[in-house]
């Protein structure tokens, strides 16, 4: 599916879930004047074409335990640029790891309870055969984090 492909009713039937994802089909179906069969098939359209990839809650981190956040440069040599990033994304702490340009081969976002934790991860990371450095900042205060695609 490409952009071209999603209209403006998909959009606006995107927008509604992306701002309460437990609305229920009735209720989209309702507020956009269609059939409640007509945003069904669209709905399920879109997950097909994985345009939606899944529901889940937006979660607190902090409330959750979640002090700290990092965001770690990793410096990757050999090439070995992707294996590497999968490597390091099955660290259940990393909630995101990004190929980059500049002066980081890989760019890491995770969350840790503790320093300690952080700490461990980074020693980790440095142990892998691949990772030449790393270069971590640690994140003092969230003025934005959304997690949704704004539409």
């Amino acid at each position: 599916m490409s952009k071209a492909d999603i209209d403006d009713i998909d959009l606006k039937i995107l927008r509604m879930l992306n701002s309460d994802g437990r609305r229920s089909y009735r209720e989209v179906a309702r507020e956009l004047d269609l059939s409640l069969t007509t945003v069904s098939k669209r709905i399920r359209r879109l997950e097909e074409e994985k345009v939606i990839l899944g529901y889940a809650p937006l979660l607190d981190p902090e409330k959750l335990g979640f002090e700290i956040s990092a965001v770690i440069g990793i410096k990757i040599m050999h090439g070995k640029i992707l294996e590497t990033e999968k490597a390091l994304a099955k660290d259940p702490s990393v909630y995101a790891v990004f190929d980059s340009t500049g002066d980081w081969d890989a760019i890491v976002q995770a969350r840790f309870r503790t320093r300690r934790e952080l700490s461990d991860f980074v020693k980790k990371a440095l142990e892998h055969e691949d990772v030449e450095k790393t270069n971590t900042q640690v994140v003092l205060s969230v003025t934005k984090d959304e997690k949704r695609v704004l539409l």
